[in-house]
């Protein structure tokens, strides 16, 4: 007698009862189901726990319907459009008579909770296409109307819970009493579709997870996050600004600021000459012709500025390649002048929507750590290797740990198979080499090659796009770049664009959140505040900043009559890392007394004591934690 199917959820009873128990959904040939879809007999059937990586995801999805079952019972009338899940929750989008405000969550999250408690069945079902067409149009779900119209096939996939159906692809949870834990967090508007000639909608944010103390844990990095945002921490420590008069998206750089990503410029130049890299620089607009023959007129105009002069078409740059591949192609070149590596600290500019800019994460002016480097075919694994120890070394001395992505050819390209091909297995061997783990992003390579994409982690866990890795074979071949091979041969090299921070606005942007703005001392802005405590230890504060400056410490002296405790208080406001209290003691025996920002206050010294022991505590180097994970 033939097998009959069963239910994945009697399948896994029958395999593993215990795995059964904490099963919240099904893998079925690698493929997620509910527990109550059929399976054939002979397919391969794995329990889905909340111990996999893919639960959580399927939690918050579950839990984004419940929500709208909610906002629905609350808010007649109410048009319901889409609700995914997303990296740190969910969210759904409505359509109502007004905006949802935060005033409205409390209520929402009130009936989200009995509807959980009510543990109700997550149901699915195939319906006619024009059965549920029929439906959806009779309750004046537009939203859903459209959606359906657009998919193809004659039937469509529902969801059902309590008295709330929705047009999803599932899988979900068996129950809404599987929650276990959830929070709305915020709102937001939002156009229908991503698209700002469509409706604005409400969508209103959330997040889930299987237990408290988790969803404890995250609520705590969010105010965590409020705290760190270099938008405020910017503003608060006097770093950088934004004007509605000046631009979106372009930073105005205050004294403070200025000086911090002066050391980190200044600290780049030095690590890129000790490698062997020749500073350059390109102009800021270049002719259209240059912009159509790299490729990026056709595959990058969008982001892009154009302008004329005398007639005569420009794009400002939003890369510095082009000029870099002047500089080659100036002369002829032999093999044994390569590899060349060009470095500039290009200002780029590139057309941002208004909607995704962020502070100095998303900007539509910044400069890039840029650097191009032409070798011959032979000498790619190694440069590539290079520039990964490169990055290895530099993340260490800031303090971060990263991951690593190889991102593959996109649509949008040019270049021959054979150069995507030769160009995607160059990186896989020095990934492979390096000995360090990676995973694949499909279709996010730049338009003209595959890339290897560093994603930083931050103190508070956060991913952080900085570095990037990317191997060429197109252009070079585009602008006719060649070498002399040894045996008198024209040869065209490869070409390698990279970068080691990138963005320098984003990476500011990413260390003041990393670091709260307590920046290390080579990295402070201001290392060292003099404080008086009366007018009597001026002339003396005045010396002492003056020597300090002398051995190259950035130090400032706060000489106004005001209490003691408001001086330092102002100077913990600013993350100063030391503050120098000079007393009549101090004035009378030519000492400081060195207070540290956490509190902590040192023993008297000489400002030669001092000043020593700042040398030594202000040289970028690797701390113990980064170097074990080197």
């Amino acid at each position: 007698m033939a097998s009959q199917s069963l239910s994945a959820a009697d399948r896994l009873q029958a395999l593993d009862p215990q795995a059964a128990r904490r099963a919240l959904a099904a893998r079925v040939d690698g493929r997620l189901v509910d527990l109550s879809r059929l399976v054939e007999p002979e397919a391969p059937v794995s329990a889905v726990t909340p111990a996999d990586p893919e639960a959580l995801k399927l939690l918050r999805h579950s839990t984004a319907h419940i929500m709208a079952e909610a906002v629905r019972a609350l808010f007649p009338g109410v048009k319901v459009a889409i609700g995914p899940a997303i990296e740190d929750g969910f969210y759904y989008d409505f359509e109502y008579t007004r905006p949802f405000t935060p005033e409205d969550l409390p209520a929402i999250e009130q009936k989200m909770a009995e509807i959980i408690k009510s543990n109700q069945p997550f149901s699915r079902r195939m319906a006619p296409k024009a059965e549920a067409l029929a439906a959806f149009a009779a309750e004046g779900e537009s939203y859903k109307v459209e959606l359906i119209e657009g998919l193809e096939g004659d039937t469509v996939s529902l969801y059902s819970q309590g008295g709330f159906t929705d047009l999803c692809r599932g899988p979900h949870i068996p129950s809404t009493g599987k929650v276990g834990a959830f929070k709305l967090l915020s709102v937001a508007g939002a156009y229908w579709r991503g698209d700002e000639k469509n409706a604005m909608l409400s969508r209103i944010y959330g997040t889930a997870f299987f237990d408290k103390k988790e969803l404890k844990e995250y609520l705590h990095l969010l105010e965590e996050a409020k705290r760190r945002d270099h938008r405020k921490l910017g503003k608060e420590l006097e770093l950088f600004s934004f004007h509605e008069e000046a631009g979106a998206g372009l930073v105005v750089w205050h004294p403070r600021g200025m000086l911090l990503r002066y050391i980190i410029e200044e600290f780049e130049r030095k690590e890129h000459m000790k490698r062997g890299y020749h500073m350059v620089q390109g102009p800021q607009i270049l002719k259209r012709e240059l912009w159509e023959r790299s490729g990026h007129f056709d595959h990058y105009r969008e982001n892009m500025y154009f302008t004329e002069v005398e007639g005569q078409a420009y794009g400002i740059k939003p890369m510095n390649c082009l000029a870099h591949m002047l500089i080659y192609k100036s002369k002829v070149r032999s093999y044994r002048d390569l590899p060349l590596r060009y470095f500039e600290l290009g200002t780029v500019h590139r057309h941002e929507k208004s909607g995704v800019m962020h502070g100095l994460t998303r900007v539509r002016a910044f400069t890039q750590d840029d650097a191009h480097i032409l070798c011959t075919p032979e000498q790619v694994g190694e440069e590539i290797l290079g520039v990964m120890k490169f990055v290895t070394e530099v993340m260490a001395i800031f303090g971060f740990d990263y991951k690593l992505e190889l991102s593959t050819r996109p649509e949008s390209s040019i270049g021959s198979d054979e150069d995507w091909e030769r160009a995607t297995a160059a990186l896989v061997a020095a990934l492979q080499k390096s000995g360090r783990s990676y995973e694949i992003n499909e279709g996010d390579g730049a338009f003209y090659g595959p890339k290897i994409d560093v994603k930083l982690r931050d103190a508070l866990k956060r991913e952080w796009q900085c570095a990037t890795i990317q191997c060429d074979f197109t252009l070079p071949e585009r602008f006719d770049l060649h070498y002399v091979a040894s045996d008198g041969s024209l040869q065209r090299p490869v070409m390698l664009h990279r970068v080691i921070l990138g963005s320098i606005e984003r990476f500011i942007g990413v260390l003041v959140e990393h670091f709260a703005g307590a920046f290390p001392l080579w990295l402070a802005p201001e290392q060292v505040r003099v404080l008086t405590v009366t007018n009597r230890a001026d002339d003396w504060a005045r010396e002492v900043e003056a020597e300090l400056k002398a051995r190259g410490v950035r130090a400032e002296s706060d000489l106004r009559n005001e209490k003691l405790s408001a001086k330092v208080r102002e100077a913990q406001v600013f993350k100063v890392p030391y503050m120098l209290i000079l007393g009549d003691r101090e004035v009378d025996e030519r000492l400081v007394t060195p207070r540290l920002r956490s509190g902590q206050n040192l023993e008297a010294m000489n400002v030669e004591a001092f000043a020593a022991r700042l040398a030594e505590e202000a040289q970028p180097r690797v701390d113990a934690q980064a170097k074990e994970k080197q």
